[in-house]
């Protein structure tokens, strides 16, 4: 799978749909996600096409329609969107989103715990 075309925040919501399930119609991908993004049959055809010339999915004839599926991977997605965030507003360091997260209070005791957890993992 692919792991490098640049996806938007709308051409993500298509992505989750299908990384939820594949092969999918555009008339499926329309009724799964189509309401909440108040999208017609035809933005969410718009963002396939976009995502087809990118090569971020594959199309494959069904009849009169088309299903689609993912190319790129979807943790292969979130590794480059994350490490592109670091890098754009922490200099590609993990530490000061971390503190400027602690400092905005966005830190639930869970998320410490997981950190502290995630920490102990990598120094064994």
């Amino acid at each position: 799978m692919k792991t490098d075309p640049k996806i938007s925040s709308a051409e993500a919501v298509v992505m989750e749909a299908l990384w939820r399930k594949a092969p999918q119609s555009a008339e499926a991908i329309t009724s799964e996600v189509g309401g909440a993004q108040g999208w017609t049959l035809a933005t969410v055809k718009t963002l396939i096409n976009r995502l087809l010339k990118k090569a971020a999915i594959g199309a494959t004839p069904d009849g009169r329609r088309y299903l689609y599926r993912p190319l790129v991977e979807r943790q292969a997605w979130l590794a480059a969107e994350s490490q592109g965030l670091l890098d754009r507003l922490f200099d590609g360091r993990l530490a000061p989103l971390v503190s400027h997260l602690s400092a905005a209070k966005a830190l639930t005791p869970q998320d410490i715990a997981e950190l502290k957890r995630l920490i102990a993992e990598i120094e064994e």
